[in-house]
């Protein structure tokens, strides 16, 4: 029996992320808020009443999309502002970490762009949650740099939320310029690797000079 109910729990689970694909493949060309169960259930080749086995609706399956898209990469984040390495380490660190993530996960990285501000709240609800999740964490480990000694917890946090914003800014600009003209982007994600490292280096000076 219990062999049996794992062979159900495994087909269960691979008809879910097949769904979760599958939006996500769909989700390439338009919103989530655009978005049909029955176009998600006819891509995995399902009746429309199975879709309602493993998500309540169109945005259930929006939240599992988030959790997909931004849940592993709480470790990353932790990353690229750890104490290792000198400042100028940790900028290269970082925008190297945010260009191979968006050149192995571009849909979950436009998925996450489009529906931050997109208009299906408890989507934009479980990316906010995320990203608060990113900047305690990230604050969490500003607090262990000597740096840090006599900021305020609010500035830490303040700070923290300026790194992530910056992160995700940074994931657009490399999305996009993967999106360009192929023989232009090499050269396009120079670019962008390039003004990434300005701008990270300007929050390094601020954050070293805001107590003068």
């Amino acid at each position: 029996m219990s062999h049996t109910l794992g062979i159900r729990q495994a087909q269960k689970q691979k008809t879910r992320q097949a769904l979760l694909d599958a939006a996500l493949g769909l989700l390439e060309e338009q919103s989530l808020s655009s978005l049909g169960l029955r176009e998600v259930t006819r891509a995995v080749g399902v009746a429309p009443t199975a879709f309602y086995r493993h998500f309540r609706s169109t945005a259930d399956l929006g939240v599992a999309l988030v959790e997909e898209a931004l849940g592993s990469l709480h470790p990353m984040i932790r990353t690229t502002v750890s104490t290792t390495g000198d400042r100028e380490e940790r900028v290269v660190r970082t925008i190297d970490l945010i260009a191979r993530h968006v050149d192995g996960y571009p849909a979950h990285v436009r998925f996450i762009a489009r529906e931050r501000h997109g208009g299906v709240q408890p989507v934009r609800e479980a990316i906010r949650d995320q990203l608060a999740r990113f900047a305690q964490e990230v604050k969490d480990e500003l607090t262990k740099d000597p740096v840090s000694e006599g900021w305020s917890e609010d500035d830490l946090l303040m700070l923290a939320h300026l790194y992530v914003d910056q992160m995700l800014s940074t994931a657009s600009l490399f999305l996009e310029a993967l999106e360009g003209p192929e023989d232009e982007r090499p050269a396009r994600t120079r670019e962008v690797a390039q003004l990434a490292t300005r701008q990270m280096r300007l929050i390094g000076l601020g954050r070293h000079h805001w107590l003068d």
